[in-house]
């Protein structure tokens, strides 16, 4: 098995970690909002910022794997906290490198002591060494295809079938294989106040090595260093964003002047960007269900330095209502989805949506864009994204609005590399994390018909 890289870290972000864990577990938290609340709280160190963001994510990822390793030394029922224990633990031992056995060993057993008790950490203590000893059994065993991938990915049995039914085989073993891969780091350049080249040039000066996408022009790949920390970030230069998510603003290419409607707009990755693409001329609505989220879009847009985007609390399914009809001349419905696209971001995703949620977000996105319709003007430009590999709330969402609405009809994807626009159809794209490192994504284009 391939072993990671990483150095020696102690026990208390080890602990730090386990209990980041239990809360995912117990009360359905965040992780990424955890270990961000972690690291602030604690101001860890460099190391330990990564060390921990490594453990919490790594044992999440491999959840199930983790779980078919276990079986067969644990017996009869154990505490929650234990049981995390030695996922945490066994991912260590398994996947990570530099890292050498006993002291995995030796640190689980003294969080056991100090959590529980001489027993359990007994107990621990026991199971651990008898897998060193005995090395964990091979997922060849599993003669299910669709379970062996599905143990050997830590997915769900239903997702990966449904994976399969869509995508084949193939193409789905690759994006759940990639579900657990660490993702690109990367941001986008403000090109209102600078260039692609002047940014670069202002990271390297702080230390920070990064490189320009071949994907999105106005992308940068970070190589090492922290664009959060770096005064470029502050002065409003970058905004870090995934590059996939950059697609949709691309995609509706709103111009100088034009009255654009974001209708799901926090935190507000995507409103700058298109604030960005108008060269800060015209005005941006940007609209959210949670009012409190829209402090966060005009924070970003102060850093920014981008002053045509007002907020307002508005829920996007009834749009219709608050708004005057036929008054934006382009409108963004970046909807609300499963998140299966970004599953290595957030793994925890994998383990608490149920198939039954699906059918209640497509529900959601079809409402969302019948309200789009009506107040986009005639020949106005409508840009439907998710970040959700899945088909129904994608395809199928498309196909049920054109069908319901016989005044709009699909529109060419715009401004997208050419590599993109030739795997595009009907006015749709799928970019799944495989193709270039980023995160799951869909975006589709539709026009408003004069007559």
């Amino acid at each position: 098995m391939t072993k990671k890289k990483q150095q020696i870290w102690d026990g208390n972000v080890r602990d730090a970690a386990l209990t980041i864990l239990l809360a995912v577990d117990k009360q359905q938290a965040y992780s990424n909002l955890l270990l961000n609340q972690t690291i602030k709280k604690y101001k860890l160190e460099a190391n330990d910022r990564g060390l921990l963001t490594e453990l919490t994510y790594g044992t999440l990822q491999h959840k199930y794997t983790l779980d078919y390793y276990l079986e067969p030394f644990i017996r009869g029922k154990m505490d929650l906290w234990v049981k995390w224990l030695l996922r945490l633990s066994l991912y260590q031992i398994e996947y990570l490198d530099r890292v050498p056995d006993h002291a995995a060993v030796n640190e689980a057993v003294e969080i056991a002591k100090r959590r529980g008790h001489k027993g359990i950490a007994s107990l621990v203590n026991g199971i651990l060494r008898s897998i060193l000893r005995q090395g964990v059994r091979s997922t060849e065993e599993i003669s299910d295809p669709v379970k062996r991938l599905a143990i050997e990915t830590s997915h769900p049995d239903w997702l990966v079938e449904r994976l399969i039914d869509s995508y084949g085989m193939e193409s789905t073993t690759k994006m759940l294989h990639e579900n657990n891969v660490a993702p690109i780091a990367s941001v986008r350049v403000n090109t209102t106040k600078a260039t692609v080249q002047e940014v670069l040039q202002m990271l390297e000066q702080e230390g920070v090595q990064a490189e320009q996408s071949k994907v999105m022009p106005e992308c940068l790949h970070l190589i090492s260093g922290q664009a959060a920390r770096t005064k470029a970030f502050k002065e409003g230069f970058l905004t870090i964003q995934d590059e996939s998510s950059m697609m949709p603003a691309n995609v509706l290419n709103p111009q100088p002047g034009w009255r654009v409607l974001d209708m799901c707009a926090a935190p507000g990755g995507k409103t700058t960007h298109m604030a960005e693409k108008m060269k800060n001329e015209g005005s941006i609505l940007a609209t959210d269900l949670h009012p409190h989220k829209l402090d966060l879009i005009d924070e970003n847009s102060a850093r920014l330095g981008l002053g045509i985007i007002q907020t307002a609390p508005v829920d996007g399914r009834k749009a219709a209502h608050l708004l005057q009809q036929e008054s934006f001349d382009a409108v963004l419905v970046d909807a609300p989805c499963s998140g299966f696209g970004v599953m290595r971001r957030k793994p925890d995703i994998k383990y608490t949506k149920r198939e039954e949620d699906l059918s209640n977000l497509h529900d959601i996105q079809l409402e969302l864009l019948n309200n789009a319709v009506k107040v986009l003007k005639k020949g106005g430009r409508l840009v439907y994204s998710t970040c959700t590999v899945n088909k129904e709330e994608n395809e199928e969402t498309v196909k049920a609005f054109l069908t319901s609405h016989p005044e709009m009809e699909p529109a060419d994807l715009e401004n997208l590399p050419k590599e993109l626009l030739e795997r595009s159809q009907h006015g749709m794209l799928q970019v799944f994390p495989q193709d270039f490192g980023s995160d799951g994504f869909f975006v589709a284009a539709f026009r408003k018909k004069t007559e």
